[in-house]
Parts: structure tokens; sequence; C-alpha cells
């Protein structure tokens, strides 16, 4: 479901704030208060090794949008700042992006 929100709604938005949104959801990720399922998933494959993760929610239909949704959101945490990108250099023409 990350990935099919990421595609839609990155089709709409420049690099820069796609970096900004894929960094919002690894801090969200790697903070753990939305979920534990990035650390679950590690517990079961790399320590225990019983491949067998408790996922909350245990199946992929009770992920809701918004719960996804959330995952995109500035973080209201003082202790991580959201990703701050350098302005814009003025390059020459051989040097931007064709994409």
């Amino acid at each position: 479901m990350f990935f099919q929100f990421q595609i839609r709604e990155g089709r709409l938005q420049g690099i820069g704030q796609c970096l900004v949104s894929e960094y919002r959801m690894v801090c969200h990720v790697m903070q753990g208060k939305l979920s534990k399922d990035f650390f679950e998933g590690c517990r079961a494959i790399l320590l225990d090794k019983d491949r067998n993760p408790k996922w909350e929610p245990s199946k992929l239909e009770l992920v809701t949008n918004s719960m996804v949704e959330h995952y995109f959101k500035r973080l209201d945490d003082k202790e991580w700042e959201d990703l701050k990108l350098p302005g814009r250099l003025k390059l020459p023409g051989y040097a931007i992006s064709k994409i």
C-alpha cells in the first residue's frame, strides 16, 4: 500500500517533494509509534529466524488509507526535524536532467 500511495502521489510532485515524502515515511517507520511492523519483520528474519512475524494489523485488508497517509505527514515531534533541501543552483544547460 505504501508503494501504491507513493507512486500515485509522486506523479504529481517534483523530486524535492518526493524526497521529503520518503524521508517522512522512513522517520515514522524508525520512530515506531505508528507501527512496530518494521522491527517485528527484522526480529522474524534476522534475530529469531522463525520467519513468522506477528503483523499488526494481521491482514493487509485491515490497513486503512488513513493509516498509510499518516506515514507521509510531517512528524509532530521536536526530536525529528523535517528534511530541508538546499535551494536550486543555477546549473548550465548540459547539467540539467532531461527526465
